[in-house]
């Protein structure tokens, strides 16, 4: 029998409504053999985070403050999902164990990992599945990190004596036992490893959203969803802020060559978005997103006969390394060269940098330009395509927009372009709909 491992994340397992609507999904496909779980996430904007409570739980803790109240929350969200879903469960003991262990001092990670905890012994409740708790098949080493080679065979073995299971996400445990968890968003991989473990022909990933959309919908109105799209466009669209799926999630998957689905469990009949292999689908004559952030700052030193001196880009970047700075973009001409930081990593190193770079390079001239924002358009058929950068840099011409900088990969599956802050949304509209009709 073929296998789907689904992940559902915190707003589709939020109330006992929304876990209606996850039970009739697994129902309507047998092949959703293996679930993943996360803590319930926030009902409406007010609302909590099980998992934020959670951690102020801890917090009250190491302070010695009283934490009935937050936990007397956890426990009416818990128990109101099992009422309204009239299950017969009883949460009462688990609670009462959990707030002792936390009270006596427990772990932040034990103590952050029983909202999945929790929420996967009320979902394997509710569609008669089996419970396997993560800490004994996700393994870490002893230095926190995960041991993959242990855990997918673990996993893997584990899973084998239970046809159907769920699997809370977000955690697993140290080799003495204790629990370790990812980092926040971590359920998505712990989803990505059981999909990898037991070999599964597709890896479901329910959110609140329907897939990828082609632009940041409060800039570009009701743009285009993606239908598909490469792991490696994926990479380029979120690294410049189009995040859905956690970034380390898709490497087990990735690994196996296991196509991701990412779902809206509000809207189960629309298809989502498929991330496949680099090499299985290209879709030449168009792009497949635009994606951008702002607040960067670049530093253009200028320098002539700069490519005869072949230490000089390694003297700026070791003078970058020395002030723990890292560098985002280095676009580069024959007697100059660009560093973009972000300011963010920049901080108030700026001038700093500059006294260096002056002191051990002696170039001719440097000149900061703050309040950029950087633009990537990015397409696995862009490199079979003629054409594509000149419609680019059309649409942003007749939009008035002026391009600071220009920067393209290697790989030419992506072009990046350097504008104004204030030009940023009225940019990343024009590139959008210099391509989308």
């Amino acid at each position: 029998m073929c296998i789907k491992v689904a992940k559902f994340g915190g707003s589709s397992v939020a109330d006992a409504k929304q876990f209606q609507k996850v039970r009739d999904i697994i129902q309507a496909d047998s092949k959703r053999r293996y679930i993943v779980p996360s803590a319930p996430g926030k009902r409406h904007a007010e609302d909590y985070k099980i998992t934020d409570l959670l951690y102020l739980c801890h917090e009250h803790v190491q302070h010695s403050v009283p934490f009935d109240q937050m936990f007397d929350m956890i426990c009416d969200r818990y128990l109101g999902i099992i009422d309204e879903l009239n299950l017969s469960i009883d949460l009462e003991p688990y609670l009462i164990d959990i707030k002792q262990k936390i009270s006596e001092g427990a772990s932040v990670d034990y103590t952050a990992s029983r909202g999945e905890y929790l929420n996967g012994l009320i979902l394997a409740h509710l569609l008669d599945y089996d419970f396997v708790d993560p800490k004994d098949i996700i393994l870490f080493d002893k230095y926190g990190s995960l041991d993959a080679e242990k855990t997918k065979e673990l996993v893997s073995k584990r899973l084998m004596e239970h046809e159907r299971a769920v699997i809370p996400g977000f955690y697993g445990a140290m080799p003495n036992g204790e629990i370790k968890t990812f980092s926040r968003g971590g359920s998505d991989i712990t989803g990505s490893i059981i999909a990898q473990a037991v070999g599964a022909e597709v890896y479901e990933n329910w959110t609140d959203v329907s897939g990828f959309l082609m632009a940041d919908p409060r800039i570009v109105k009701n743009p285009k969803q993606i239908e598909k799209i490469t792991y490696h466009e994926l990479r380029e669209l979120s690294y410049m802020g189009a995040t859905v799926l956690h970034e380390e999630s898709v490497f087990p998957v990735r690994e196996a060559g296991i196509p991701i689905n990412v779902r809206n469990t509000n809207e189960p009949d629309n298809k989502g978005t498929i991330i496949v292999s680099n090499k299985e689908f290209i879709n030449p004559g168009t792009i497949t997103g635009v994606a951008g952030r702002k607040d960067f700052t670049v530093i253009a030193i200028q320098k002539n006969r700069m490519h005869s001196d072949i230490s000089f880009i390694r003297k700026i970047l070791s003078i970058l390394e020395a002030n723990n700075v890292p560098v985002e973009h280095l676009p580069s001409g024959i007697d100059n060269i660009s560093i973009v930081i972000a300011d963010s990593n920049l901080g108030n190193k700026l001038n700093k940098l500059l006294k260096e770079i002056n002191e051990q390079c002696s170039p001719d001239c440097i000149e900061v330009y703050p309040n950029m924002a950087l633009i990537a358009t990015v397409g696995q058929g862009m490199v079979y395509t003629r054409g594509v950068a000149a419609r680019l840099f059309t649409a942003l011409a007749e939009a008035g927009i002026n391009i600071r900088m220009i920067d393209q990969g290697s790989s030419e599956i992506n072009i990046i372009v350097g504008v104004e802050t204030n030009d940023f949304e009225k940019a990343v509209q024009a590139i959008y709909h210099g391509f989308v009709e």
